[in-house]
């Protein structure tokens, strides 16, 4: 099990914006704003960002991504929304999926400095 993940952004004020609006649909929060780093969580820090104010943006095609859980396919779309409203790019809109052991539904977006975030629900199984 993954404890939490970081992500670099160059402005640290304008990312937390950006990721309360896009998190509040996935039920995280933010619990720690600090100058330097801001965290989000729903019950402890599990996506930190971290400012690293003279970067570059993340190549779009790196390959890399952090996908979290979303309780329902409206969750999905709402931090879809959010994301294109925040300055955010589309990289996959909210729509069905096939993964290799089972089908899901998912949107992917590119945040302000290029790093991709995507929101999916997996179907209840019996």
């Amino acid at each position: 099990m993954i404890d939490h993940v970081s992500l670099a952004v160059k402005n640290i004020p304008a990312s937390a914006a950006f990721y309360d609006a896009i998190l509040a649909p996935l039920g995280y929060h933010r619990i720690v704003d600090a100058p330097q780093s801001v965290a989000f969580g729903k019950r402890y820090p599990e996506i930190w960002l971290n400012q690293r104010a003279n970067r570059s943006p993340t190549d779009e095609n790196t390959g890399a991504h952090v996908c979290l859980r979303a309780r329902s396919e409206d969750a999905v779309k709402a931090f879809h929304a959010a994301a294109l409203a925040g300055g955010g790019k589309d990289d996959g809109g909210p729509g069905p999926r096939q993964a290799a052991l089972t089908g899901y539904y998912a949107a992917f977006v590119l945040d302000l400095d290029g790093n991709k975030i995507e929101a999916a629900t997996f179907p209840q199984t019996s």
